[in-house]
């Protein structure tokens, strides 16, 4: 436990278990509502507002944030209103991020494609006091959103229409999530970077529900997986020296393979035990099959 004493192993666990807290929690909504992959594409765009810190000298955490948050909105507008067209303008918002966050580091004067990596994977060890406190900050809100408006925000998950007709404002929800997954993105990027940011907020959901389909075990059961992982991940990149995002994300994969192997005989144990626990039934209604009519029977 000595890598307690370091200033930096502290930062980079507390930063650890903030995303492995507030990642799942925006992601079960992702994963209910079909879009997955919708952190990985602000994550996208979120690399133009870590380009845009660098070159304007301000924090790249909340200029990310900000990128991410009208990125997120813009994916929602799109969403909306694209109709057909709606996938390529989606595509051109996300390559135009990463192509903008290319660009406006290389135009910083102490910005530098290695200071891009950092955030594009993750960096735990430059975790810096002023990135603690804005995680800190955004994870707060993340989680105020997600647990209080958490009926709110499934009724609209699993069906708009029927959230629409119980008089709930569905796009104000709506955007609500998408602005709340855009602020996990940027809570992250420094954990696990921006291009896996997405398994974290995805997988530990996947896992949990192979054991639950409970809304509020499966909530609990994926937050209690996303923390196991991050911590995990941490002290296993300070022993093994190895790339920490990286190692967050395959221990989330092998949660999940894990859990898979376990849910089938689970699954059995509870179809015997519900088995067991039905009535019998009435010998006389399943085992005499119904006689065919013969001729004289039908008048013929």
């Amino acid at each position: 436990m000595e890598f307690l004493n370091y200033d930096f192993m502290q930062r980079a666990l507390l930063a650890a278990v903030l995303v492995g807290i507030t990642a799942p929690a925006v992601g079960i909504y992702l994963v209910q509502r079909r879009q997955a992959l919708m952190g990985d594409g602000i994550g996208h765009v979120a690399m133009t507002g870590v380009g845009l810190g660098f070159l304007l000298s301000w924090s790249p955490v909340w200029m990310a944030t900000l990128v991410s948050v009208l990125g997120a909105v813009l994916m929602e507008l799109i969403r909306w209103y694209g109709k057909t067209r709606g996938d390529i303008a989606l595509a051109m918002l996300f390559y135009g991020g990463m192509a903008g966050g290319v660009m406006f580091i290389n135009l910083a004067p102490t910005g530098s494609n290695a200071n891009l990596t950092s955030y594009l994977f993750g960096s735990l060890s430059t975790v810096s006091e002023s990135d603690v406190t804005a995680i800190c900050v955004l994870a707060a809100f993340v989680m105020l959103v997600t647990l209080g408006l958490r009926r709110q925000l499934f009724a609209v998950s699993q069906d708009e229409e029927f959230a629409r007709v119980t008089g709930l404002p569905v796009r104000a929800l709506n955007l609500l999530t998408a602005i709340t997954a855009a602020v996990t993105v940027t809570v992250a990027m420094r954990v696990v970077g921006l291009l896996l940011v997405s398994a974290l907020m995805v997988v530990p959901v996947a896992a949990a529900q192979q054991l639950s389909r409970s809304f509020a075990a499966t909530f609990a059961i994926a937050v209690a997986i996303g923390v196991a992982v991050t911590l995990g991940g941490t002290v296993t990149s300070y022993y093994q020296d190895v790339p920490p995002g990286a190692t967050i994300v395959l221990l989330t994969i092998g949660a999940f393979v894990v859990l898979t192997g376990l849910a089938a005989p689970l699954a059995r144990r509870r179809a015997r035990a519900a088995a067991a626990a039905r009535p019998p039934a009435d010998p006389a209604e399943c085992t005499i099959p119904a006689s065919r009519p013969t001729g004289d029977q039908i008048g013929v």
